[in-house]
C-alpha cells in the first residue's frame, strides 16, 4: 500500500498544475485566472525541487515548458478555439516524450524495478498511446462543443483517464510482481 501512495503522490504532483487549472476554471469560469495560477504552480514546483537540490526529470521540464508556452499563448490570443485545441498539441508533445524507453522508471518503487521492469516499459508506451488518443479526442470535442461543455467533458476525461490507467497499471504490475517474486523465491 505504501508503494501505491508513493506512486499516487508523484502522479498527483505531476498533474497539480493541470488539476489547479481545471478546478479554478470550472469554479470561476475565469480562463486567465486559471491559466495564471496553473503557470505559477508549475514554476513553484520546479523552483521547490531546485531549491531542495532534488532532481528534475525531463518530463517535468517539458511539462513546465508546455505550461509556460501555452499559458503565454492563451494570454496573447484570447481565442476560445485556440484554448480548446491547445491541449491536443500538448498531448502529442507529451506522448512523443513518453515514447522514450524507460521514462516510467521514476514512478516505480525499487521492488517493481526489480520484478516487473518489462511492464514498466510496456506501460510507458500505453501512457503514450493514451496521450495520442486524448489529442484526437480533444480535437473532436473542441470542434463539436461549446467552451463550457468542452471544459466539463475535458476535465472528466483528463482526470478520469489518467486515474483509470494508473489503477489498471498498478493492479497488473502489483499482481504480476507478487507472482514473479514468489516464483523467484520458490526456485
Amino acid at each position: 500500500m505504501k508503494d501505491l501512495f508513493q506512486a499516487s503522490k508523484v502522479l498527483l504532483l505531476d498533474l497539480a498544475s493541470t488539476l489547479l487549472f481545471l478546478g479554478v476554471y470550472v469554479a470561476t469560469g475565469n480562463l486567465f485566472l486559471a491559466v495564471g495560477l496553473g503557470m505559477a504552480l508549475g514554476l513553484a514546483q520546479i523552483g521547490w525541487q531546485l531549491f531542495h537540490k532534488e532532481p528534475v526529470e525531463a518530463l517535468q521540464w517539458l511539462s513546465l515548458l508546455i505550461i509556460l508556452a501555452s499559458g503565454s499563448a492563451t494570454f496573447l490570443t484570447d481565442d476560445p478555439l485556440f484554448v480548446m485545441l491547445k491541449p491536443s498539441v500538448i498531448y502529442v508533445i507529451v506522448g512523443l516524450v513518453m515514447l522514450k524507453r524507460g521514462w516510467m522508471n521514476r514512478y516505480l518503487p525499487p521492488i517493481a524495478r526489480a520484478t516487473v521492469p518489462d511492464l514498466g516499459i510496456t506501460f510507458g508506451y500505453v501512457w503514450a498511446g493514451l496521450m495520442f488518443f486524448s489529442a484526437i479526442l480533444n480535437i473532436v470535442l473542441a470542434l463539436a462543443l461549446d467552451v463550457t461543455t468542452w471544459a466539463a467533458v475535458k476535465s472528466v476525461w483528463a482526470i478520469g483517464s489518467k486515474v483509470g490507467l494508473f489503477g489498471i497499471q498498478y493492479a497488473i504490475m502489483k499482481s504480476t510482481g507478487i507472482r514473479r517474486a514468489r516464483a523467484m523465491m520458490a526456485s
